[in-house]
């Protein structure tokens, strides 16, 4: 528990910032950067603090491992991006966390799966939530048949984003970069998919594995200027017939936090922040309550998970390929579900001048509603509401 642990970051401005912030903190005694890759390090909060620690910055990865070697490499760039970088690193002998998504590109998922084995390096996808005690425990629990039988699931998410977030990169909100590879990055692929993936896992048949989607029907839609979709409501089917809803949408004014529910046999698991209790709360059927504590506490255990698990020499991973592959999955199904996503009608778009916000009329509420009745907007006739197709998902990972 001793080994200092070399990390290399790869990607320093956006989510990077996290982790610079946190890595330059106090709770990393036996963890350090032995180097940087950003193309645009300027940019980064923290360029001039790299700096004065004399950490070196190298403009790609490859250029990284010509001088140096690391024990740990977190990936934090652009989806795109991610498969490339990450069988670099376990290539070159590097353990690697990687941001979520693992990659828009299923056909992508045999070769870091091979690479990872090949190397005998884990391969972690940065799913938050996944790696929270709190969420281990309560997966431990559901694997060990204590609330029996899983028989639906639902999340809800609502969080507004403005223009300059649909700005904040050449990428965002683009279905491929300029050379051809798959991004499709969305509100499903993105700031939301954390939730979406909890889901998938809680329900898989182990502990580091999710539930295998059977079919997804979607309902896509948009109001931003960008080539995939701001809001979703999706009826996903896995192979254990479990029905599971997902709703996300930026192009709302009121924030709704995070939220689920998990129906079983014998319990309802519900967690439901800002209503006086931002625990996970079991309610079982024999009327007694089991606690689990609020799975954003921690947003950045995944670090602490892969630097403990170098030092312990230990490569089983919580949230590695299998895991994520669902996600993949997921989001290829729904872009197949509805290939050309509709606009909402133009008489519900609002514009709110200082935020740079577009929201529509009464969208919350209707989603809200959705989430309430574990229906889609298509079900309950909402005007401007259109299903797609119900796409047979033939990925799977095992």
């Amino acid at each position: 528990m001793n080994k200092n642990v070399s990390i290399v970051l790869i990607g320093i401005s956006g989510y990077g910032h996290s982790y610079l912030k946190e890595l330059f903190g106090d709770n990393y005694e036996n963890a350090y950067l032995s180097g940087v890759v950003d193309i645009n390090p300027k940019r980064s909060d923290y360029y001039n603090e790299i700096i004065d620690r004399k950490i070196p910055i190298y403009e790609n990865l490859e250029a990284f491992y010509d001088d140096n070697k690391a024990d740990l490499a977190i990936i934090s760039t652009p989806i795109h991006l991610h498969k490339q970088q990450a069988c670099c690193a376990m290539n070159n002998g590097s353990h690697v966390l990687c941001e979520k998504p693992m990659t828009a590109n299923p056909d992508d998922i045999t070769e870091m799966i091979e690479t990872r084995d090949r190397t005998g390096k884990f391969l972690a996808i940065g799913f938050n939530w996944s790696f929270a005690p709190s969420v281990q425990a309560l997966k431990k629990d559901i694997l060990n048949g204590t609330f029996g039988k899983p028989k639906r699931l639902k999340s809800l998410v609502l969080w507004p984003r403005n223009l300059d977030y649909f700005a904040r990169s050449g990428w965002a909100g683009k279905k491929y970069s300029p050379s051809g590879e798959m991004i499709f990055d969305s509100v499903a692929n993105n700031a939301t998919a954390h939730f979406i993936h909890h889901l998938f896992y809680l329900t898989g048949p182990s502990i580091e594995k999710s539930s295998t989607i059977k079919q997804v029907t979607a309902e896509l839609y948009l109001t931003n200027d960008i080539e995939t979709f701001d809001t979703c409501a999706v009826h996903v089917q896995t192979t254990q017939n479990l029905d599971i809803y997902y709703y996300a949408s930026h192009a709302i004014k009121e924030e709704v936090h995070p939220r689920f529910e998990l129906e079983f046999e014998h319990a309802t698991i519900s967690y439901a922040p800002g209503s006086g209790n931002d625990n996970v709360i079991a309610y079982l059927a024999d009327g007694t309550k089991k606690l689990y504590e609020d799975p954003m506490l921690d947003k950045l255990a995944k670090l602490s998970v892969c630097i403990e698990a170098i030092q312990k020499g230990n490569h089983a991973i919580l949230c590695g390929a299998e895991a994520a592959s669902s996600h993949v999955a997921f989001v290829q199904a729904m872009h197949q579900s509805v290939p050309d996503v509709p606009t909402f009608p133009q008489h519900l778009v609002n514009y709110e001048k200082d935020q740079k916000l577009y929201w529509i009329d009464g969208l919350g509420d209707i989603l809200t509603n959705c989430y309430n009745n574990w229906t889609l907007p298509s079900d309950i006739g909402v005007e401007w509401s259109k299903k797609g197709k119900t796409i047979e998902n033939k990925l799977v990972f095992s």
